[in-house]
């Protein structure tokens, strides 16, 4: 017997990388199937952003970076967020990382102890909950469901708050159900918020630029709670560069420095050529960026339109990022050759290996009523995974 630490023992393994993988599995036996499990563009990586990448390798960006960063690149974090968002940050503010799970991780780590309580509105991310166990937290669950398109009210919030409250994470356009929260209801949370100073808000903006909606807001924006934002962002899925591995923090300086004292002792700075690659993202055109879009917003509308075709689904219209989140437990119970379908979980075993379409069941993001469907692959990939996931839910009765 060879235990592993309590620590790891308390953590799930990731269900969206877990899908994914057995979704590949099939396809190495022959099986032609669509994964819409990953949250991962489809586009590659701009050119003029390779070009960079290119130029920094033949210019010897060989060598360990500074653990928060390049200089060049916090600066063009700096402008952009001035020119993007009208926010005022120093370049000592900004943290890159490996990624902003990493970024995400690296700020619990930094403020969490045992038995501080994080606020997370539900669904989330799959890996906030695992995050704030690993920083030996308490995961406070605020569940908000399609018929108030999956986004917390004030009142939601205010009630849940205790004197053990630390933090809350936000996620606006939000990773599972794509829903966005308008000026007006970021002010309301800010409004709470603003009663209770010792809360410190993570605002996941990763999706930023993948918004249907108009301008993206921030809640760093209302000044009555900015001193204690910490943004949360990197070049993923804005710039379709999800291998780089480039996160970010813009934070409160004490915040800032506790992260690149983490950071430091164990992974240090980030990729050095994937640093060049990210400076060219944010200096360089920005044309590519509303290209995928137009691209994304055009598959939304394609994607909405099939899945509420599909009897016994309930489709929301995202207004953000690259996901439906349907609910869809009007199938549970019903069966299929002697297969019952008892939760979100068997629902998407169901559709990878008989309608071969790879989804993630909403229980790992605490919607255990709801399945998770990436867009983010083609026209022609959306109309067949469709027609197979409404083919295989008819089998079921």
């Amino acid at each position: 017997m060879n235990p592993v630490s309590e620590r790891l023992a308390s953590l799930s393994p990731s269900e969206t990388l877990a899908m994914s993988q057995k979704s590949n599995e099939l396809k190495a036996k022959g099986i032609d199937v669509i994964n819409m499990s990953v949250g991962e563009p489809d586009f590659f990586t701009p050119d003029h952003i390779k070009d960079a990448a290119k130029q920094a390798v033949d210019a010897n960006f060989s060598f360990y970076s500074p653990v928060t960063g390049y200089p060049a690149l916090r600066n063009a974090i700096v402008t952009k967020l001035k020119n993007e968002n009208g926010l005022d940050f120093k370049p000592e503010q900004i943290v890159c990382s490996n990624g902003a799970k990493q970024s995400v991780c690296n700020v619990l780590l930094s403020i969490i102890g045992l038995g501080d309580e994080v606020i997370i509105p539900a669904p989330y991310w799959v890996s906030y909950v695992e995050m704030v166990k690993l920083a030996e937290g308490t995961n406070v669950i605020v569940s908000a469901g399609i018929e108030q398109d999956f986004k917390i009210t004030p009142a939601q919030l205010e009630a849940v708050i205790t004197p053990k409250s630390k933090a809350i994470i936000l996620c606006s356009p939000s990773n599972p159900t794509g829903s966005v929260y308008s000026k007006e209801e970021m002010k309301g949370l800010a409004d709470v918020l603003a009663k209770y100073p010792n809360i410190i808000i993570l605002s996941d903006e990763i999706y930023e630029h993948i918004n249907y909606f108009g301008k993206h807001v921030s809640i760093a924006e209302f000044e009555n709670v900015r001193d204690r934002v910490v943004i949360i962002n990197g070049v993923s899925k804005a710039y379709a560069m999800t291998g780089w591995r480039i996160g970010w923090i813009a934070a409160p300086q004490w915040i800032a420095s506790a992260c690149s004292t983490l950071q430091g002792q164990y992974t240090s700075g980030p990729c050095s050529v994937s640093q060049k690659a990210a400076e060219a993202a944010y200096t360089g055109t920005q044309q590519p960026v509303q290209d995928m879009r137009v691209a994304f917003e055009r598959r939304r509308d394609l994607i909405v339109t099939l899945a509420r075709e599909i009897p016994g689904l309930k489709t929301a219209k995202p207004e953000g990022a690259f996901y439906i989140f349907p609910e869809c437990d009007s199938f549970y119970g019903k069966s299929f050759e002697g297969r019952t379908i008892e939760n979100s979980g068997d629902l998407a075993m169901y559709l990878l290996e008989v309608g071969h379409v790879a989804s993630v069941g909403g229980a790992a993001f605490g919607a255990p009523n709801c399945l998770r469907f990436s867009y983010a692959t083609s026209d022609e990939n959306i109309v067949k995974a469709m027609s197979w996931v409404k083919e295989a839910l008819a089998k079921l009765s």
